[in-house]
């Protein structure tokens, strides 16, 4: 374990439960300690991204994954924005040092997976990072609907960890170790992955869907808003990404079992393009960002099935970024949303050809994106991306060039700027990575199944700009899409009948006062469910 990693690294979980352990023994410090040690770890993150930068080879014996520093520096940020936010937010509130000593725990758990590089430990830490979740989760253990949906997460959550406890057994007894350098390159040296290393390659991949929420075991991630914001900052911002995390580190076992690639490709677009469809026809902000959440979950998956592991990377950061500013402003953004719909409710009859802007939009991005990737590897030498990530790239950004319309020019201007720099930044991070860790070498995914993953995003892309340009109110006045509409609005139903499945075979606690079946719909604010 410590062969791949550093002090400074190893020391963040020992912080963190350090202040956990202090605040539960000295509850007026609580807040104190949370304080002391989010900062302190920042600075120890801080120090291993360092110490992994100046490593000249990175892949060595003693050295620190400059993947594993990166995502420990980014927890260690998350967990510093989102515990101060927290101290404001639970101000009065009861409970506040179970929360913060559960807080903690959570955030060691999250930070000793990260840094660990044995399987048995990240195992083991995982399951922690869950438990304590759970703990905050049910932070209101009064509320019935907090206390089913963290049932469902449970049950989801240990069947996720039967797959990774079956997977480190078959793994054990194939090659006799579970240390995930050695473990990485024993696949890679294997001509033909060992078939119970397979097994245990798609057992691994079974496990990431569960955690990472994919359909059709979603339903606990968009329903647990009877938690405290900071707790669903914390789950759609750091742990529920570390199903990515781990896959980039299991990477060349992953990419050498192709069962567990079409698995996490499969399962991961289907989620990426069904989740973002509903996502559109949401209305309460925080619903909308968990059904966002879930999406952009699968888009990561399936771009570590396609084997674009530094795409990966870079989403797992964005998003996580992204999604804790969501979570914590999400008071600014209800204000801001409804200011932008009734400017564009007030000039919503001026814009004749409105779906132009958006599939014009589409050749422009692809046209950025292809050029620049190909300046950038004849101009400067760096190695070419795969032409499945530049069209990933390419419809994701796409998405800039429309408000306002093409026939807007100066503002057009801007976005095209913005879409171009946006494309230098990606590029200019797999050149990065591409000379700090060196490209993974995967076998090359099957153009069927590459050709359906562009399909489900081109179908996605042409739902997107009919619903922003023509509306909800325009697609009412057709029956097809009137019914399309509710289904998609329920979730297709996915959920319903999981939830069934699973209550059936596990129930909730007897005392709850409230139905399953009523728990397992995310209300909007008219008061309509799924």
């Amino acid at each position: 374990m410590i062969a791949e990693t550093t002090a400074p690294l190893w020391a963040i979980p020992g912080a963190y439960l350090a202040a956990a352990l202090l605040a539960a023994a000295w509850p007026t410090a609580r807040w104190r300690s949370l304080a002391i040690a989010t900062r302190a770890v920042l600075v120890l993150a801080l120090i291993g991204v360092i110490a992994a930068l100046a490593n000249p080879a990175p892949r060595s014996a003693g050295s620190v994954p400059v993947a594993t520093a990166l995502v420990a520096l980014l927890i260690a940020y998350l967990g510093w924005i989102i515990g101060d936010y927290a101290r404001r937010y639970l101000d009065g509130e009861p409970g506040q040092t179970r929360f913060v000593v559960a807080y903690l725990a959570t955030l060691a758990s999250v930070s000793l997976v990260v840094v660990t590089a044995n399987l048995a430990v990240l195992i083991a830490a995982w399951s922690a990072s869950s438990l304590a979740l759970h703990q905050l989760l049910t932070f209101y253990p009064d509320r019935p609907a907090a206390i089913i949906v963290a049932h469902k997460k449970f049950l989801a959550s240990r069947l996720a960890e039967a797959c990774l406890v079956g997977a480190a057994v078959l793994l054990y007894r194939q090659w006799g170790t579970l240390d995930l350098g050695a473990l990485a390159a024993l696949a890679r040296a294997a001509p033909v992955l060992p078939s119970s290393a397979a097994v245990a390659a798609t057992l691994i991949a079974i496990a990431v869907l569960l955690k990472c929420a994919q359909l059709p075991l979603h339903g606990w991630l968009i329903q647990v808003m009877e938690a405290p914001t900071p707790v669903s900052a914390l789950l759609h911002a750091g742990v529920v990404n570390l199903g990515g995390y781990v896959l980039i580190r299991l990477a060349p076992l992953i990419g050498a079992a192709p069962t567990a690639r079409a698995l996490l490709v499969g399962v991961g677009g289907l989620t990426a393009v069904l989740a973002g469809l509903v996502m559109l026809t949401r209305i309460t902000v925080k619903v909308r960002l968990a059904w966002s959440t879930c999406s952009q979950m699968g888009f990561m998956v399936m771009e570590c099935g396609l084997g674009l592991y530094d795409l990966a990377l870079l989403h797992l950061i964005a998003h996580a970024a992204y999604k804790a500013y969501a979570f914590l402003c999400a008071g600014d953004t209800v204000r801001d949303s409804l200011a932008r719909r009734m400017s564009t409710d007030a000039v919503a009859g001026s814009a004749a050809p409105a779906l132009a802007g958006p599939i014009l939009a589409w050749p422009i991005a692809w046209s950025v994106v292809f050029g620049s990737a190909l300046l950038w590897h004849r101009a400067m030498g760096v190695p070419s991306i795969p032409a499945i990530a530049a069209a990933l790239l390419a419809s994701g950004l796409a998405t800039l060039l429309w408000p306002p319309a093409i026939t807007a020019i100066p503002g057009f201007a801007v976005r095209l700027l913005a879409l171009a720099g946006a494309t230098q930044l990606y590029l200019l991070f797999h050149a990065f990575l591409s000379a700090r860790l060196g490209m993974i070498a995967t076998t090359p995914v099957p153009a069927p199944l590459a050709d359906a993953v562009l399909a489900g995003f081109l179908l996605l892309y042409l739902a997107q700009a009919t619903l922003v340009t023509r509306g909800r109110r325009a697609l009412g006045r057709s029956a097809l899409a009137a019914r399309l509409y509710s289904w998609v609005y329920a979730g297709f139903y996915l959920d319903e009948r999981f939830t069934r499945w699973t209550f059936r075979l596990w129930p909730v606690r007897a005392d709850t006062p409230r139905s399953a079946g009523a728990a397992t719909r995310d209300f909007e604010p008219n008061g309509s469910g799924p």
